[in-house]
């Protein structure tokens, strides 16, 4: 198997950014259109891009949600009036914040909410490549869609960034398959599951089997046209199912990656909570709506606790860690 860094140099499959660039395009709900309008005021001509991803992709009624989106901006420097701000972006990628907006054309008050990560294009490209830890490259490589882009050349730029994504998650995840032959859905539930691990995040056991269902027909398509980048790695075969080319020495290695990503992971969180404590509003509500929602524990945000962020997130943290929520 080739190095990890070896994907730097190897060129992306024209067919796979094709389909990057069909899947990205897919119709939203109009709703989604309002907040991305907002981020638009937000950010002004620093706004590069804006993506949508995450549990509200197929949706069509925004309901009670909040949405996930990244906003992708040309400089810190540039996308902030305040400069600490701009500061802790370019520190740890990305800055988190938290936006409401009344619904136009309700007789009964309705308001749109989301969850938006700040990042540069560059971070971003780097992110989705480069990085060693998954953050980025495990989030888009799954389904994402493009419902802002400043102009054609950005819009090239993420598309290959996107389709980067999927050979990096694949490359990267493919030595910790428990069989030399697997079909795309054990591909990407095991995927799924080593970049879950390599962070603090509430998901089930289940998640990752939940999304590599609902998403398998994207995940076929994109596995197929990245195989061309996998040579050496992964070789199709005629059933559908894909065989993995990666040497006892080669997987030694991986499994050592992969806890270095899950320690690495451990205190990227704990420092990216942190800081969403001071630029995302009401963070500890947000947090404890989330984790319930994703493992069914309820949380107890007391007013002490909401006094002191921090506090609350390592004591959360640590006692969800202790119960096995999160790993």
């Amino acid at each position: 198997m080739t190095d990890h860094a070896s994907i730097f140099d190897q060129p992306i499959p024209n067919n796979l950014v094709a389909e990057i660039a069909s899947l990205s395009s897919r119709a939203v709900s109009a709703d989604f259109l309002v907040l991305v309008e907002a981020l638009k005021a937000r950010f002004g001509s620093s706004l590069e891009a804006v993506l949508l991803y995450g549990s509200c992709l197929r949706s069509d009624d925004l309901g009670d949600g909040v949405v996930d989106f990244y906003a992708i901006v040309n400089s810190y420097g540039k996308a902030y009036p305040e400069r600490y701000l701009g500061y802790l972006n370019a520190w740890l990628a990305p800055n988190v914040f938290y936006l409401e907006v009344s619904a136009p054309g309700h007789t009964q008050e309705k308001k749109f909410r989301a969850k938006y990560a700040v990042v540069s294009m560059t971070d971003f490209e780097q992110g989705t490549w480069r990085w060693f830890h998954p953050y980025l490259w495990a989030r888009f490589a799954q389904p994402s869609r493009l419902l802002y882009v400043r102009d054609e050349t950005i819009r090239k730029h993420i598309y290959t960034a996107l389709a980067r994504a999927v050979v990096t998650f694949l490359k990267s995840s493919l030595p910790m398959l428990n069989s030399s032959v697997a079909n795309v859905e054990a591909i990407w539930v095991n995927g799924l599951t080593q970049t879950y691990a390599a962070e603090l995040r509430p998901e089930r056991a289940t998640r990752a089997q939940q999304l590599a269902q609902i998403n398998l027909d994207d995940y076929t398509r994109l596995t197929e046209h990245a195989a061309p980048a996998l040579v050496g790695v992964l070789e199709a075969l005629p059933d559908g199912r894909y065989r993995c080319l990666i040497e006892v020495a080669d997987r030694r290695r991986a499994q050592w990656r992969w806890r270095l990503r899950r320690w690495q992971g451990t205190v990227l969180s704990v420092l990216r909570l942190t800081k969403a404590a001071f630029t995302f509003s009401d963070s500890i509500s947000y947090a404890a709506w989330k984790i319930e929602r994703h493992t069914g524990v309820r949380v107890e945000v007391t007013p002490m606790l909401r006094r002191h962020p921090v506090l609350w997130g390592f004591k959360v943290s640590w006692q969800l860690l202790r119960r096995g929520v999160i790993r």
